[in-house]
């Protein structure tokens, strides 16, 4: 098959980090398809060296653009493509001359521009987000919660929703951090002292200030018991310069001097971090898949984590689960795994032993398994493709 990829979203923070790892697995386990990649040929040198099976085809016009709509089209045609594969839920007719396969993460930008809108605006985003998932040959879930999530809110039948899991970036698994990487963080960061740690962005849904309402909680009740009380809370992800509330929040709870924003950090840099954290909090409110906490479950860092969406899919039972409207009780989930030395052993073991079960290998193989599928005669009524870790 002839197989174009729609990678012009690379650079985004969950999305590109899916598009990456999906062709370059896609590089190192399958010669016999051919791949034309459609983006911005300068941000696809991320991905790294690519076999002859690929090449790439420039598009900067963006997808919710009428030049790239008709360019995009024009280029599937043109290279004679037998499937394309849309990495991300678009709410956009496509009008493709070949079958698609759409990769959904979570309905949460659709929930949250819909709730912005008019009803008029409300229901033609969703009658037209309907009419895409129900035109791709395949749907492809990146976990069984958002599976249900797609059925329940777009009809979709089963037989056409496949899971395919997310995994991590193989930078994630070099390893425990050396004291010379340590001492980098010290130097460039001045980051000396203990701390529990927050990746990902400050959207509203994440929960970022119920983790600092959280935090105030826990040091109260710390400097009750006289432990760690230089203990400090660093937030890596988005710059905060657009969400006030959140400074706001800090000084409201009297944080100023124990919360730190840290904004973006490369990959390479932010492993440190993981390896380094006391405790990682991600009480986030909705998660499609939730990968930061499982990128510090790699590192055995305990990770405290909200027992809704698809989180206790992912972390299983090698996190502290607390309920992330209820900030005592994330305070709570927060003391016992930065003091209990036996809940740390154990979630230490089980969180490398969980991070472990997901693998792009894995996935990559039954997104290949979804291509072919896609393009039977009896794709409308293939039975679904489902890989549990």
């Amino acid at each position: 098959m002839k197989i174009a990829i729609d990678v012009r979203r690379i650079s985004d923070f969950g999305i590109g980090t899916y598009i990456r790892n999906v062709v370059r697995t896609l590089g190192r386990l399958n010669q016999g398809n051919q791949y034309v990649l459609v983006g911005d040929p300068e941000k696809i040198l991320a991905i790294g060296p690519l076999p002859e099976n690929f090449r790439v085809v420039p598009l900067s016009h963006t997808e919710v653009s009428f030049a790239g709509w008709l360019q995009f089209r024009s280029i599937v045609r043109q290279a004679r493509c037998d499937l394309v594969h849309i990495p991300h839920l678009s709410w956009l007719p496509r009008g493709l001359p070949c079958p698609y396969v759409m990769t959904v993460h979570d309905l949460q930008e659709y929930l949250v521009s819909a709730r912005r809108t008019s009803a008029l605006k409300r229901s033609a985003h969703f009658q037209l987000t309907r009419r895409v998932l129900e035109g791709a040959a395949r749907v492809i879930a990146v976990s069984e919660f958002t599976r249900n999530e797609i059925q329940s809110r777009f009809g979709i039948p089963d037989a056409k929703l496949d899971v395919a899991y997310n995994a991590l970036d193989e930078r994630f698994l070099s390893g425990h951090a050396t004291d010379a990487e340590k001492l980098l963080i010290a130097q460039r960061y001045q980051v000396n002292y203990p701390f529990l740690l927050y990746v990902g962005s400050v959207s509203p849904h994440k929960n970022v200030v119920r983790s600092i309402e959280a935090f105030s909680a826990l040091k109260a009740e710390l400097a009750k018991e006289n432990q760690y009380p230089d203990l400090k809370l660093i937030i890596i992800g988005d710059d905060v310069s657009s969400h006030p509330d959140l400074r706001r929040t800090v000084l409201r709870s009297g944080m100023q001097h124990d919360v730190r924003f840290l904004g973006f950090v490369p990959i390479d840099i932010l492993r440190i971090f993981y390896d380094a954290a006391k405790v990682f909090v991600f009480p986030s409110l909705y998660e499609g898949f939730g990968l930061p906490p499982l990128e510090a479950m790699a590192h055995g860092t305990p990770v405290v984590t909200s027992n809704t969406s698809s989180l206790p899919e992912v972390v299983g039972d090698a996190a502290v689960l607390v309920n992330p409207e209820n900030v005592f009780e994330i305070m709570r989930g927060l003391h016992s795994a930065l003091l209990d030395p036996e809940l740390r052993a154990r979630l230490k073991q089980r969180s490398i032993e969980q991070a472990a079960r997901f693998s792009w290998d894995t996935s990559v193989r039954v997104l290949l398994t979804s291509y072919a599928a896609a393009t039977s005669p009896r794709a409308a009524h293939t039975d679904p493709v489902v890989r549990a870790v």
